[in-house]
């Protein structure tokens, strides 16, 4: 039997009004979502353990089969592990977000989704103007990057800049101990990326800047069991931000990659799915399918991307993988969101989402449509996220 898990991250989203109360999800054109759920198990699972963040790192972990309670420490080493970043015992690592902020507000958390040449360009200039023997900036992905803090402390107060678009950064700065050494290297880094010759093109250009660093997601080095050990399946990743992949290096699983995959709605859809299924066919048992553009959507407030993206996913990866399990029987299919996103918040939401498990050699009849209606309809309710992966492997 072979495994896919497929993660449209932020996908599930709340009634908005500009849709006449439908979300985006029920508002977009899915007939191959649609036509799948007619021959699947869809029910509602509960992604996140009550009382954490729902962020796509915790909710990640989960969905992957590690408990969070027991083995998260935080968003900046798991994606410091993604990259590579030397993390000894005492070191901490902070996510280094690449913001458009002018010291007052969070003007946009992604640069206006800088490009990676250009924010290797920045944070090299940050790394000469501020690193030392205690603190190394590392690039990573747009906007996505790394500060690694030898003897630091993780005893600190932080916040997302994704959760403060449009807000007054004061009172949303770190707080706790040893605060004072992080806010000045983050208002350090205002004047020296402020008047950048990247920053200059890109105002050029009519785009946003990377203005200033953003430090947050603290936490010392990950240690995940072996995935293979936990659950006998030899497995794979395909995604593009360093969280997922993080996730999949602590885990030991094998991280395929694949060209033209950004994180964005610019993704090459159809070439993470076809990766997938070559994966499977190349001697992977499990692989765990992650797609980040309708969480961006969502942050970005933007209804027509979530949209847009919501049906890119459906014509160019789920349509494409129903083809493909025409011409096999033994293959099993996981598709869950990892939260909610809504386009009215632009920030992540608690509570349950909708989840699809399709099983290729069963003959199933299911009228609960798999969207979040069926968070009301459904009859099956999980209500711990990592079951959700065992349910999968079941057979």
């Amino acid at each position: 039997m072979k495994y896919v898990l497929f993660v449209p991250d932020g996908m599930a989203d709340l009634p908005n009004a500009d849709l006449n109360g439908q979300t985006p999800w029920q508002a977009a054109k899915t007939p191959n979502f649609d036509s799948l759920a007619q021959k699947s198990l869809v029910g509602s699972v509960l992604t996140v353990p009550a009382g954490m963040y729902p962020g796509s790192d915790v909710a990640n972990m989960s969905i992957m089969g590690y408990d969070p309670r027991k083995y998260y420490t935080g968003r900046g080493p798991i994606e410091a592990v993604a990259m590579g970043v030397p993390l000894d015992s005492g070191d901490v690592a902070f996510r280094c977000s690449l913001v458009t902020c002018d010291g007052e507000t969070m003007i946009d958390y992604s640069s206006d989704h800088i490009s990676t040449p250009e924010a290797t360009e920045l944070i090299a200039e940050v790394q000469a103007k501020l690193g030392s023997s205690t603190v190394k900036f590392y690039p990573g992905v747009q906007y996505r990057h790394i500060m690694a803090w030898r003897g630091g402390t993780i005893d600190l107060k932080t916040t997302a800049p994704h959760d403060i678009t449009g807000k007054q950064i004061a009172e949303h700065l770190p707080t706790g101990e040893r605060d004072a050494q992080l806010r000045q290297l983050m208002f350090d880094s205002l004047e020296i990326l402020e008047n950048h010759p990247v920053n200059k093109r890109r105002r050029d250009q009519g785009k946003k800047p990377g203005s200033m660093i953003w430090l947050w997601g603290q936490g010392y080095a990950p240690s995940l069991p072996n995935f293979l050990s936990e659950f006998g399946k030899v497995g794979g990743v395909i995604s593009a931000v360093d969280v997922v992949r993080g996730l999949a290096r602590a885990a030991s699983l094998k991280i395929v990659n694949v060209p033209g995959a950004t994180g964005y709605i610019d993704t090459d859809y159809n070439a993470k799915m076809r990766y997938a299924v070559d994966a499977l066919d190349g001697g992977l048992d499990f692989v765990f399918v992650h797609v980040e553009a309708t969480d961006e959507a969502g942050h970005e407030k933007n209804l027509d991307h979530k949209i847009g993206a919501i049906q890119d996913i459906d014509s160019l990866m789920v349509g494409p993988l129903i083809e493909a399990m025409k011409k096999r029987d033994d293959l099993r299919l996981l598709i869950v969101p990892d939260h909610k996103t809504p386009v009215a918040l632009g920030v992540h939401d608690e509570g349950p989402v909708p989840f699809l498990l399709f099983d290729s050699t069963e003959s199933r009849r299911n009228t609960v449509p798999f969207d979040e209606r069926a968070l009301e309809s459904a009859k099956t309710y999980v209500d711990k996220g990592t079951d959700l992966i065992r349910m999968l492997f079941a057979k």
